[in-house]
């Protein structure tokens, strides 16, 4: 290898910071040094017999088109492959029977496979001209070391995707409540500043429920656990049914939920608001739970529903202030003396 290819090499892979950008270089190279008109990276998809043109660069008559995409099982690649002939210069000779050489008008093919650490087989390497063209032994070394060059960023990136997909996995874990799968208390609280800046920036005022189901400990008293989560996890599907476009709805622990959205202007009557608010949520906690061995018949939650101005109070003290309203409605209901449940029919 000539100390300017070298010197390019050393500058492509210190420079170039993407997968595309780093083929597309060493494309160029491998055209200059082998003198083949058509330069191209393929990835190959075992599973659907295909192989597709990712990366082409073409500088004369000889076009391979990128995106083409043919059956793994007519190209020169898995001919190449299975004869282990990386070159010829007569393909017409050699695979005759190839359609899509033939539409390209292939004469001179050169290849090499690009496998992970694994073995598996990523795609290959090509070098191609419509013209009877020698291929030495400087070209050879250059394909297989572009080869591998290729294979290791591969790996890199497939490192890289699996680290942010793993990442993702566990920051959704961990603003995910396990049991309801909706956001956590951790999630909420990470929420709600962004939904009261967003209702400064529109000059609107922030609603918010604070909801307690009134009657869980007795459901997990009489009934178990198992029946506790099950009403749980069917509470939180309810009222995912009454969210709005923009709404927060998160489980804040044990059997309290919050739900907050963009409410009125601050000059609009706050307590039709949060009435609208209530009469929207508080039916969808109304009726017939089935928690497994047990049906019942659930009276309702209590609510505590408020506006606030997002320019005078914190989320934290908005929070407090619907959670005082929730519990001054408790109060309220179980100075009524009226059950929060009642066994269903049937």
């Amino acid at each position: 290898m000539s100390d300017p290819l070298i010197s390019q090499l050393s500058s492509t892979l210190a420079t170039e910071k993407t997968f595309e950008g780093l083929v597309r270089q060493l494309l160029v190279m491998l055209e200059l040094v082998t003198d083949l008109e058509s330069t191209y990276l393929t990835r190959i998809d075992l599973g659907a017999s295909l192989q597709s043109i990712l990366y082409s660069r073409n500088t004369r008559t000889l076009t391979i088109p990128e995106g083409l995409a043919v059956p793994w099982g007519d190209t020169l690649c898995k001919r190449a492959l299975d004869d282990q002939q990386p070159y010829t210069d007569d393909v017409a000779a050699h695979w005759g029977d190839s359609e899509a050489a033939r539409e390209l008008g292939i004469a001179t093919y050169a290849s090499t496979p690009i496998r992970l650490e694994d073995g598996s087989l990523y795609g290959t390497l090509c070098a191609a001209s419509s013209e009877r063209k020698p291929f030495t032994d400087k070209g050879a070394q250059v394909l297989q070391l572009f080869a591998e060059l290729i294979g290791q960023q591969v790996q890199k990136e497939l490192l890289l995707q699996q680290l942010q997909e793993a990442n993702e996995a566990l920051r959704t874990h961990s603003y995910t409540d396990v049991l309801t799968g909706l956001p956590n208390r951790r999630a909420v609280f990470e929420e709600l500043p962004r939904l009261f800046a967003l209702a400064q920036r529109a000059g609107q005022q922030v609603l918010i429920a604070f909801i307690d189901l009134d009657g869980f400990k007795a459901i997990n008293d009489q009934f178990g656990h198992e029946a506790g989560d099950a009403f749980l996890i069917a509470a939180g599907r309810r009222l995912t049914e009454g969210l709005r476009a923009g709404d927060v709805l998160g489980r804040l622990g044990g059997d309290e939920f919050v739900i907050a959205g963009l409410g009125p202007a601050p000059d609009e009557n706050a307590a039709v608001a949060t009435v609208a608010l209530r009469e929207r949520l508080a039916p969808l906690l109304h009726g017939r739970f089935d928690l497994g061995t047990q049906a019942i018949e659930y009276l309702g939650a209590s609510f505590g529903a408020i506006a606030v101005d997002p320019e005078m109070i914190t989320p934290e003290e908005a929070l407090r202030l619907a959670d005082a309203a929730m519990y001054l409605e408790k109060k309220t209901r179980k100075q009524g003396g009226l059950a929060p449940f009642q066994l269903a029919d049937g």
